[in-house]
């Protein structure tokens, strides 16, 4: 059984969020084809706190954390569009954190969402509201998310926000005496294992593929998810209510 699944950036209410996947991925985990103690939601859960932007899909993956959350231990880490906290744990019965500390095989695991590094996002925000829109344009167009992905991955402005916010995130957690930190934020998937400190990123599921961190006997790892074409018939669940 794994010690922590993490997964980020699922900004449902989004367009592209990829709900109908990560609907299939949150059921392997409840009914035992993934097992793991916990599940952690390294923030952007929401793309706004506006619940008329859900879609059916979406409403059904808070279904699934609600219920979900009776069974497995479940941690949302606040992220720069998930709206007050408050909000958040009455909704689906979660705790909600600003990070989570995860001690597996004798390692100490930092996770947080990443956006507290990320000056720019504050000082610029038109900018990059407006570079968000055109990525998402992008995905709108391709729908293989290729020229999406290297769009962003070209850009430099991008390139050096999150080697920024990797490279603070690893001072930080050098603050609290952590073997590794796990962020969100970037929506861009890291695994970086050199240095004292490694680095990892759990991506976004708002891009093909998506992805997630599994943490096991202190080895985190990287792993991408792509949509099963056999839905499995699972149990209905009720939806939830705003």
């Amino acid at each position: 059984m794994l010690d922590a699944i993490a997964i980020s950036d699922l900004h449902l209410g989004s367009d592209n969020c990829q709900a109908e996947a990560l609907v299939q991925f949150l059921e392997a985990i409840r009914f035992g084809d993934v097992p793991t103690r916990r599940i952690i939601l390294n923030g952007d859960v929401f793309d706004s706190i506006d619940f008329r932007r859900l879609k059916k899909h979406h409403w059904k993956v808070l279904s699934l954390i609600r219920k979900m959350a009776d069974e497995v231990e479940i941690v949302w880490i606040n992220g720069n569009h998930d709206g007050p906290s408050d909000i958040v744990s009455h909704l689906l019965g979660v705790t909600v954190v600003d990070e989570f500390l995860v001690v597996s095989g004798g390692k100490r695991v930092l996770f947080l969402h990443g956006h507290r590094f990320d000056a720019f996002l504050e000082k610029h925000r038109i900018t990059t509201w407006f570079a968000d829109w055109v990525y998402r344009m992008l995905q709108k167009i391709d729908p293989t998310h290729g020229f999406a992905r290297w769009a962003k991955q070209s850009s430099k402005l991008f390139l050096r926000c999150t080697a920024k916010i990797e490279a603070e995130s690893i001072s930080y957690a050098e603050t609290k005496d952590c073997d590794a930190v796990c962020c969100g934020h970037t929506h861009l998937a890291v695994a970086n294992r050199n240095g004292p400190i490694e680095y990892f990123n759990s991506g976004c599921w708002t891009e093909k593929p998506c992805h997630y961190l599994t943490v096991e006997n202190g080895f985190i790892d990287l792993k991408s998810y792509h949509e099963s074409p056999a839905v499995v018939d699972r149990p209905q669940l009720a939806a939830v209510s705003a």
